[in-house]
């Protein structure tokens, strides 16, 4: 399992990526290893507004489908369309096959999710 310093994880396995008022998110490689192989993906829409625990898609693998819920409330500003064409790159690079990015609309919310230490003992249980 790969764990990147620098960013932050929320326990549904969302990574977070913060750059000023914005956050970049995807799905850990801890995730997509249970899941399996992805075979599609649903991502949210550009200018949606999302509240922190909101489904914000869906990913199905050959294992299973399940929602994705967003760790952090704002607006959509940008979602990556080739990963709606090619879900498996969350497969092969999980930190470089980033979802969408938010900006934020409550930072302290932040404060909430995981660094890299706790993510990793979050995942060991």
């Amino acid at each position: 399992m790969k764990v990147v310093e620098g960013l932050l994880y929320a326990e549904d396995h969302e990574w977070v990526k913060v750059e000023g008022n914005v956050a970049t998110i995807g799905l850990s490689d801890f995730a997509q290893h249970e899941l399996g192989d992805i075979v599609f993906l649903e991502l949210p829409e550009v200018d949606d507004e999302l509240a922190a625990g909101d489904v914000f898609g869906v990913v199905e693998s050959v294992k299973a489908a399940s929602d994705s819920f967003t760790p952090v409330s704002g607006k959509v500003i940008e979602v990556n369309e080739d990963l709606l064409d090619a879900p498996e790159g969350v497969n092969s690079d999980a930190f470089g096959s980033w979802m969408y990015k938010i900006e934020l609309s409550n930072k302290e919310e932040l404060d909430g999710l995981m660094d890299s230490t706790k993510y990793t003992e979050f995942c060991s249980k």
